[in-house]
């Protein structure tokens, strides 16, 4: 890296040290011995979805005195170590806000496939449920998994899949679940992580620029494209045909300059191919996707707290921790149990 950028930090401004101060076997999942259940104990009732790494089903616990409903993850044939971080990190935040619950991991006796049993959410579609949610309800939900995002950040994890599909809501009990924790990762400062996470989507630019250093912020970036999607009534936000195409895209919403500045921050560069893809666009201002349709939703705090989120720069993204405590979610604050407490323990 030029000697001009030695003075750019490559660390998390909040919860950097979590996992550092804390004990080894913490974060040091491949020693994880796993306590398999009785597979005998559930049934699969139906399919309910699949993923890149795993089958999900709805299931019926058989043990106890009454059948109660589950979710089983069946996971596809996968390197052992990325079961036992998943299944560490669940361990790790279990009881924390809004994530799920991990009751049990079992394994098929004939084929040794491990499968993941969770606490049953009633779950409708993203695509059905967002058209049909108010501006309170949107706040309500965001500030939700927001909960969620700052629980896990504070106890030194990163989830690097946020997005719709990973958000089970239950909207007759107004439930809120993040889901999906196979992608997520211990943080450490200074360390490189890999670049293939998340969806296309939700992709930060630092994933698309090939920034390995990092961190919560990234989580940040993919709630802010889910907001937007939210808001503005435009799904998905950031609308790519593959990862090059999906840096087109933003910057044909936050321009090119403040991505050469991002790049120049920290000392680097897009393959030729990227740039020549790239061409030049000015910033477009969040006022120009706000219309007839969209401006029941489109409040000036939803407007900037969109704006706080999508910068390139990860470093000058809110954070989880100060995200609790923005205006946009001074309505909702009091029905999620008081004042940021998750923020005021901090």
């Amino acid at each position: 890296m030029p000697p001009s950028h030695e003075a750019v930090v490559h660390r998390a401004r909040i919860y950097a040290d979590v996992c550092t101060e804390k004990e080894p076997e913490y974060s040091d999942y491949e020693q994880l011995s796993i306590n398999w259940g009785d597979q005998d104990h559930y049934e699969v009732v139906r399919k309910v979805g699949r993923g890149k790494y795993s089958e999900v089903f709805e299931g019926v616990n058989v043990a106890g005195e009454t059948p109660t409903r589950c979710i089983i993850k069946i996971l596809k044939p996968v390197k052992k170590k990325k079961i036992l971080r998943e299944v560490k990190i669940l361990q790790n935040l279990q009881g924390g806000p809004n994530i799920i619950t991990l009751m049990d991991i079992v394994k098929d006796p004939h084929s040794r496939t491990p499968s993941l049993v969770f606490e049953y959410v009633e779950n409708t579609d993203f695509k059905v449920l967002y058209p049909t949610l108010t501006d309170l309800d949107i706040r309500y939900y965001i500030y939700q998994l927001l909960k969620a995002l700052h629980y896990c950040h504070s106890m030194g994890i990163m989830h690097r899949d946020v997005k719709p599909h990973n958000v089970m809501i239950d909207h007759s009990r107004r439930q809120l679940r993040l889901i999906d924790w196979g992608l997520a990762e211990f943080y450490f400062p200074e360390r490189e992580f890999n670049v293939r996470v998340a969806s296309r989507y939700f992709k930060g630019p630092e994933l698309l620029v090939d920034y390995q250093l990092y961190d919560y912020s990234l989580d940040m970036w993919s709630l802010g494209c889910m907001l937007a999607a939210i808001i503005f009534r435009k799904e998905p936000f950031f609308f790519g045909h593959d990862n090059y195409d999906q840096l087109v895209k933003i910057a044909k919403v936050l321009g090119t300059p403040d991505l050469h500045a991002y790049l120049d921050k920290y000392g680097l560069e897009l393959d030729p191919q990227q740039e020549a893809l790239l061409g030049t666009h000015s910033r477009k201002p969040w006022a120009r996707f706000i219309n007839t349709d969209n401006q029941h939703l489109a409040f000036p705090e939803a407007i900037d707290f969109i704006d706080k989120l999508l910068r390139y720069d990860h470093q000058d993204r809110i954070t989880s921790k100060d995200a609790l405590n923005h205006p946009y979610f001074d309505p909702v604050r009091d029905m999620s149990g008081g004042a940021t407490e998750a923020a005021a323990e901090a």
